[in-house]
């Protein structure tokens, strides 16, 4: 198998998350089964090229993010959303959203990256119709 390129599946994702209802469908998984969507959106990509994770490799995927997810990514979030509840008490809050939302998207690829770097260390299975998101969706975290 050739090596995923982090550039290449960080333009699939940008482009699949903009399609009608993705962003949606997505942040459902995040939401309500506490899925990460980084790992739904290569899984996704994995799905394009024909390529099928096991579950062990799915369960190492969420382990190689976890840290990363909750330490920096979950954080931001977090502050995001608290700052936009109180965020006519904030002067010049529209700058720091901006910046914040940037910096969450700068994370976002980083934690693609180490996806991608993990990924590659595998033995992916060719599949003509995979579909690695359902076997995500129903694994327990």
């Amino acid at each position: 198998m050739k090596p995923l390129n982090s550039e290449q599946f960080w333009q699939f994702a940008c482009k699949l998350y903009s399609k009608d209802g993705m962003q949606a469908k997505l942040l459902g998984y995040q939401d309500q089964q506490g899925k990460n969507v980084n790992l739904c959106l290569l899984l996704y990509y994995l799905d394009s090229l024909e390529l099928a994770v096991t579950p062990s490799q799915l369960s190492e995927l969420e382990s190689c993010i976890a840290a990363f997810d909750q330490q920096a990514l979950q954080p931001l979030r977090a502050t995001r959303a608290y700052l936009k509840t109180i965020q006519t008490e904030i002067s010049d809050y529209p700058t720091i959203r901006k910046e914040l939302l940037s910096a969450e998207l700068k994370l976002e690829k980083q934690q693609q990256a180490i996806l991608v770097n993990r990924v590659n260390n595998f033995e992916l299975i060719p599949c003509v119709k995979p579909n690695n998101i359902a076997l995500y969706s129903k694994a327990n975290i």
